[in-house]
């Protein structure tokens, strides 16, 4: 199971990538399995030292009987080790860099998050990423 972040790569340039676990109940972990995680508008940020998730949305799990309490975009704890939230921290306070949600996956049993360090695009890089991607897909065909 792989969900991806389809926007991520067309919005933004990915300059280090690092792989996070994720603070989940049980019926989110089951959600999240059966593949019921949007990552469109989602974002990281790094608060008291720790990093937290915003809006990702995890569909409520439809056999849990806890599925009315859990609010489906509530921010969700990320777990890093320390020398990477020093760094990840130095990154966003740079001007222009942003940390992002790229995908998620599972792991030896565990739900992971990977997220990168991103330089916003700007409107003439985004015309260029296309042009590339049209070019390559003509040369195959």
């Amino acid at each position: 199971m792989k969900i991806l972040n389809r926007q991520v790569s067309y919005r933004y340039q990915l300059l280090e990538r690092f792989e996070a676990g994720m603070v989940l109940t049980g019926p989110e972990v089951k959600s999240v399995r059966q593949g019921h995680l949007q990552l469109g508008e989602a974002f990281v940020k790094i608060k008291n030292g720790e990093a937290w998730l915003f809006n990702a949305h995890i569909h409520p799990y439809l056999l849990s009987d806890k599925q009315k309490e859990i609010d489906p975009q509530r921010s969700r704890k990320l777990l890093l080790h320390k020398k990477e939230l020093l760094k990840l921290k130095q990154a966003t306070e740079e001007k222009g860099l942003t940390l992002v949600p790229v995908a998620c996956y599972t792991k030896r049993h565990q739900i992971k998050l990977e997220i990168a360090i991103a330089k916003g695009k700007r409107e003439h890089e985004k015309r260029e990423a296309i042009k590339k991607k049209d070019w390559r897909r003509e040369l195959k065909v």
